[in-house]
């Protein structure tokens, strides 16, 4: 079965995915370049606290400066946040053209008009608040101490599959209201006609949240709560780098979009939480973890789950884990999704010369070369050992 990558049909990913990496250390000084050779350390410097840049306008988005701060120079780690927002700006103006660059602009002005003629419903939905969207649960997990936080995360989610990863995350009440909010914007385009972006080239019913505001509030959700739990369980596609998304709802029934075919997505790591409501079907079912090279490869047994929704409670997988939805029989289902990206990771995997380790097939060839490898050493001991004997 041939596997479609579901992507953002408005722009390429929010930040450029190209950066140049290298383990080589700084600039004297502590001063940004002024030519060429803009470099950043190919491993990140874990316990740096990286600099807010939320108050600046810039070009690229906030969040990808704090990302890629940690893998700057050690002698550029404590300059002046000014001097290290130009010597990643100017890194980042390098890798992406003048193209990316003009498409980034006009959508920031489609958003702007957006923003500027929509009047939201609920206006504390546009700024996180813990207690009102999450369960005690998960709200608890992320107030521990630091020291413990892992720890007190790994405690409310279960892996119901290798890979897959459940938690209760949202409150009725704010899915009730997620949901008003939808319908609310849905009211405002069919009233002004205005036109505007589906979610992505495979869903053509849903919203992109991030269009009408709400992207200041997905990215504290990314940063502050999915970026730990993707840390921990997804730290080998850069979950600990994760700095940009793509957040949506998407809407399934008889009058909607009924299924979802199998693919991947355009993300590192993909969270995914069923918001309502009354519905039958619309199962996911996932069929294991693949890289480009092998996305169209057989599934084994043992890759084979799924998952039925509840309202409320929230998946979260690799965004190369296959999968797809099954029809919703009746009623309407609506999901909230945010995929999530990493820039750095998306450049390291560039370099990357054989195996994936997050990809089943490269490690089933791996085993496989390994198994070989060794049965060829065997048949030559046992033949070094018959000519001694002779």
């Amino acid at each position: 079965m041939a596997v479609d990558r579901g992507s953002d049909p408005s722009l390429p990913p929010s930040s450029p995915a190209n950066v140049t990496v290298t383990n080589g250390g700084g600039h004297g000084g502590g001063l940004a370049p002024s030519n060429a050779n803009y470099r950043l350390r190919l491993n990140p410097n874990q316990d740096h606290r990286a600099d807010n840049y939320d108050d600046l306008g810039m070009e690229f988005t906030p969040l990808l400066f704090s990302s890629l701060e940690r893998y700057l120079p050690p002698n550029l780690l404590d300059v002046p946040r000014d001097t290290k927002y130009k010597y990643m700006r100017d890194i980042l103006r390098r890798y992406s053209t003048e193209g990316d660059r003009t498409r980034e602009q006009k959508h920031k002005e489609y958003r702007q008009k957006i923003v500027s003629n929509y009047q939201p419903l609920y206006r504390e939905l546009y700024t996180i608040n813990s207690s009102m969207f999450f369960v005690p649960s998960f709200a608890r997990a992320f107030s521990a101490l630091e020291k413990n936080k892992d720890e007190s995360i790994k405690s409310i989610i279960n892996e119901p599959a290798p890979g897959v990863y459940t938690f209760d995350m949202l409150q009725p009440r704010f899915c009730e209201m997620l949901l008003s909010e939808v319908e609310n914007f849905e009211k405002w385009v069919h009233e002004t006609k205005f036109r505007i972006m589906r979610p992505n080239t495979m869903n053509k019913f849903g919203v992109v949240l991030d269009d009408f505001g709400m992207q200041g509030t997905l990215d504290k959700l990314m940063e502050d709560f999915i970026r730990h739990i993707s840390k921990i369980y997804f730290p080998d596609v850069g979950g600990f780098s994760l700095d940009s998304h793509h957040g949506f709802v998407v809407e399934y029934g008889m009058d909607r979009d009924v299924e979802l075919g199998f693919h991947v997505d355009d993300s590192e790591v993909t969270l995914n939480v069923c918001l309502g409501k009354q519905f039958s079907g619309g199962e996911l079912f996932f069929r294991g973890l693949r890289c480009e090279k092998h996305v169209n490869t057989e599934t084994h047994p043992e890759e084979i789950f799924d998952y039925s929704h509840v309202p409320g409670r929230a998946i979260i997988h690799r965004g190369r884990h296959r999968h797809g939805a099954r029809a919703t029989t009746s009623g309407h289902r609506i999901n909230l999704l945010l995929w999530c990206r990493s820039s750095v990771f998306r450049e390291l995997k560039k370099h990357k010369k054989e195996f994936l380790s997050f990809c089943g097939e490269c490690q089933r060839e791996k085993k496989g070369r390994l198994f070989h490898s060794v049965a060829a050493r065997k048949k030559e001991l046992l033949v070094d050992e018959g000519e001694v004997a002779l």
